[in-house]
């Protein structure tokens, strides 16, 4: 390492090189006494660090020069600038007393970014002084804890010392005696001194004590004039002792210590290593309790007893003696059911789940790739892996011109203008661009079908492209749509269509949508955003181009070299040739007479074709084919995974059936009101009939979650209109709550609903949606009364009688319309009004109940402002006895 003069660094700094030492001193702790003395590299770059020369930084320049020249800073390009969050910035302007709103957007002018600049720069003084502060602090502490165990080892050591010279005049005591008494009396003493070294100091003191008692026994048996004797000459000797010690403690006193040090010093020594050795061995132990914490096991759904044994690494005797304790008798190669396997696993201490076919593991998400590749047994030569075509879906509002798109896109096909264009409407098809490349897209636009796929914990989609017209904006579809695209964890590409209309805005579009988080590249975000004209065609390669970039980044890759798996996007029953699905292949290449498994069926490919209606015979990764060949019509959102014989096709494709049926028997419960205690994260969907109700609603909401600091309440969703079918499967996929506040659900979502088994709570009261909430967090929230749906009838015309009101002509739709029964009349998804249905006839008689396809007129009690169009509900509420 090169040094640098003392003399030539103060010239730098412009100063004296005695101030120089001087700061080098206070730093370091070293002592400079020459202007030649030569320092390190490290100290100097430690100097200009604290020091800061003349000469700053040419960044800290352009940027203050760049403040000096403008006039007014919006409050994103600072926060860009200073890499200071946005909130902090704002936290900051309102402690240096800026009192206007504040947003991305906000511009300030030069005084109050200097304002602004000079608080900053105090505040990160004082958060260094604080730190400083806190360093010296937890120096003193240590220095004292220090010093506290060397004064806790300095008493030790006089204890020690006390206790040592205690026990020397003990045993000189001890001596003096034994030369007064007897031989046999000596012997006695001696066993004593024994037991006296091993038992413990409190015991010492007593057998010191007794010791005489002991003696003057012995002596009451002899004659008195003995007796006499021996008792002067011990007090003789008491007397004497002390004496003695006293002049010869100097010269005895090392002797002695060191046959005490003998006797007493190896015990705690040997302590010592004991506990050494006992670390010892308790660090392997932890260590593999660690690693058998760390043991992981992947079960697959089809599983023999040979096949666990290897997974486990265990002998098969033990497998099958555990199979016993639960009353299976198994052979060797005799497959198990995948939840025993499961339960034995986690006996063993393994970190066990079931893995189904083509699905993804939960318990390795968290583990690096090449652990993670291993345990799935994902270990593929990078030799093998190919590029595959993106898979993109498109989403969007209604009237945005996806569909345009969709067609534009086509028409850029190479293939589609040499051969002819796309003739099946199979669900997804396959374009090729001029460059080579291939792109996959969904054919069916719009978010229903992609939160299907997703609701059945299936991921199609690499990449999701928003498209948001340039003269309407953002809309409740779109904000539903980026909502589904980001669950999913799904890159957004935004093409802002219809640019080529007069009123058209993106720079609006841009604004709108960084509420969202989707800010533009030219912003600093990390959104791309392409302005089209599906009409015109206008940029409509340079989108295509984007999804390229990004799915080069995203490095998507397969191994055609390996059996198929793909995933379910359409199926059918045809009349002519039976079960029908469109397949779109992920990984593997699908050849024809392979036997595969799609949730609950089974299958052998006995032809493909792709989107021309042309018949292939293999199909490659990103390549979505129909297939012939299924038993039994799967669903939309399966796995379909290729396996090596028709028995193993059969064997798992059964075992799943059977175990749906034990599902349906057994329902899986999703969250509902009734049962949030103990929840620890609730996702609430809310709509209303108004923007107002909205905001207070959700206002109320956090405040509620505020209380609760064990339970986090998500909004997932919240719009403004009546409750779709798309909020319930969006509700089924997030397990969520679905709330409406004067709105109602469709016949469509109501049906949704109960396939789903998804909660609906409808509401007209703020303050009771909000204390129901309250209730059912606590726990004390029990059902006690259920609404049941009896029919749904539509009004057809309206006839105003003079003295009567207004009766309702109406067609019976759904159930059963009766008298007296309690109606709800819902106009655009709003309920208008709720009450009784006051009288009910068909033609000119009276009846008590209506169904389904037949006309009735009716009059609501009390009211009279019906319109054709209108749905009127009748319902009825039913008592229940809490559980």
């Amino acid at each position: 390492m090169s040094k640098i003069k003392i003399s030539d660094l103060a010239k730098e700094f412009g100063m004296t090189w005695k101030e120089l030492a001087g700061e080098i001193e206070e730093l370091t702790g070293k002592t400079v006494k020459s202007p030649s003395t030569k320092i390190d590299e490290e100290i100097v770059s430690l100097l200009r660090d604290v020091l800061q020369p003349a000469g700053e930084s040419e960044e800290v320049v352009e940027k203050e020069k760049k403040v000096d020249k403008e006039e007014g800073y919006r409050v994103f390009e600072l926060s860009h600038d200073w890499n200071i969050p946005f909130e902090e910035l704002a936290e900051d302007l309102r402690a240096i007393g800026y009192t206007r709103s504040i947003d991305n957007f906000t511009i300030l002018d030069k005084e109050t970014v200097d304002r602004l600049k000079a608080y900053i720069e105090e505040k990160e003084k004082k958060e260094k002084e604080k730190e400083l502060e806190k360093k010296k602090e937890e120096k003193e502490e240590k220095k004292v804890k220090v010093e506290k165990k060397v004064e806790e080892k300095v008493v030790e050591v006089k204890e020690v010392k006390k206790v040592e010279k205690k026990e020397e005049k003990v045993e000189k005591i001890e001596k003096k005696e034994e030369v007064v008494e007897k031989k046999p009396e000596k012997k006695e003493i001696k066993r004593k001194e024994k037991a006296y070294t091993k038992e413990e100091k409190p015991e010492k003191k007593k057998i010191a004590e007794e010791k005489p008692k002991k003696k003057e026994v012995k002596e009451a048996k002899k004659p008195e004039k003995p007796k006499v004797e021996i008792t002067e000459e011990k007090e003789e000797t008491k007397i004497k002792i002390p004496e003695a010690e006293i002049r010869k403690e100097t010269k005895e006193e090392k002797a002695e210590l060191e046959a005490l040090k003998k006797l007493m010093g190896p015990q705690p020594k040997k302590k010592k290593k004991k506990k050494k050795k006992k670390e010892e061995e308790k660090a392997p132990v932890e260590t593999k309790e660690k690693e058998e914490e760390l043991k992981i096991a992947i079960i697959p759904e089809v599983v023999t007893v040979r096949e666990l044994s290897d997974i486990l690494d265990m002998p098969v005797n033990e497998i099958m003696a555990e199979l016993l304790k639960r009353g299976i008798l198994a052979t060797v190669n005799q497959t198990i059911d995948p939840e025993i396997a499961l339960q034995i696993a986690e006996e063993q201490g393994f970190l066990a789940e079931i893995q189904k076919e083509g699905e993804e593991v939960k318990i390795v998400e968290e583990l690096p790739q090449e652990e993670k590749k291993k345990l799935l047994g994902e270990e593929e030569e990078e030799e093998n892996l190919v590029e595959r075509p993106p898979v993109v879906t498109v989403m969007g509002h209604v009237d945005h011109g996806k569909t345009t798109l969709l067609d534009t896109i086509r028409k850029t096909d190479v293939a589609a203008k040499e051969k002819g264009g796309i003739t099946q409407h199979i669900g997804a098809y396959k374009i090729k661009l001029s460059n080579g490349k291939e792109i996959t897209f969904l054919d069916t636009p719009g978010h229903e079908a992609f939160t299907t796929l997703r609701a059945r914990g299936s991921k199609v989609a690499d990449i999701a492209v928003l498209v948001v017209a340039a003269d309407d904006g953002v809309k409740p579809q779109t904000v539903e749509a980026i909502n589904h695209a980001k669950s999913a964890g799904v890159p957004i590409i935004v093409a802002i269509n219809k640019i080529d209309k007069p009123g058209a805005d993106p720079e609006r579009v841009k604004r709108e949508l960084a509420q969202y988080e989707l800010i533009p590249e030219e912003w600093g975000g990390d959104t791309i955003m392409v302005p089209v004209s599906a009409k015109t065609g206008q940029n409509v390669e340079e989108l295509l181009e984007n999804i390229l970039l990004v799915s080069e980044i995203l490095e998507l890759k397969a191994n055609p070299n390996r059996p198929a798996i793909g995933t379910i996007i359409e199926s059918k029953l045809d009349p002519k040739r039976g079960p029908v699905a469109t397949v779109l292949i992920e990984n593997g290449t699908l050849r024809q007479g392979d036997y595969f498994v799609a949730g609950f069926t089974w299958g052998k490919v006995r032809a493909m074709f792709d989107e021309r209606g042309r018949q292939v015979k293999e199909a490659t990764p990103g390549t979505p084919v129909e297939i012939l060949g299924f038993n039994e019509v799967p669903q939309a959102g399966d796995k379909f995974v290729v396996k090596p014989s028709e028995r193993e096709a059969r064997l798992l494709a059964e075992q799943r059936k059977q175990k749906y049926e034990e599902e349906l028997q057994a329902r899986k419960t999703r969250i509902h009101l009734e049962n949030l205690k103990d929840v620890k994260e609730i996702n609430i969907i809310l709509k209303a009939d108004v923007q107002g109700s909205l905001e207070a609603i959700t206002k109320s909401i956090e405040e509620l979650s505020e209380k609760f600091e064990d339970v986090t309440i998500n909004i997932i969703h919240s719009g403004i209109g009546a409750i779709t079918e798309s909020d319930v499967m969006l509700a089924a996929a997030s397990n969520a709550l679905i709330i409406g506040f004067n709105v109602r659900p469709d016949a469509s979502a109501r049906k949704a609903a109960e396939e789903e088994d998804v909660d609906i709570k409808i509401y007209g009261i703020i303050y009771d949606l909000i204390d129901d909430l309250e209730k059912a967090l606590k726990g004390m929230l029990t059902p006690k009364e259920r609404e049941v749906l009896l029919g749904i009838c539509e009004v057809k015309q309206i006839f105003r009688i003079k003295g009567v009101g207004t009766v309702a002509g109406c067609m019976v739709i759904e159930g059963v319309i009766k008298r007296n029964a309690k109606a709800r009349l819902v106009r655009d998804g709003v309920v208008i009004y709720d009450g009784e249905i006051a009288s009910l006839k068909r033609f000119k008689e009276d009846v008590k109940e209506v169904a389904k396809g037949y006309e009735c007129g009716l009059m609501l009690k009390d009211f009279n402002d019906v319109k054709p169009g209108d749905q009127i509900e009748a319902y009825e509420i039913v008592q229940e006895r809490a559980e």
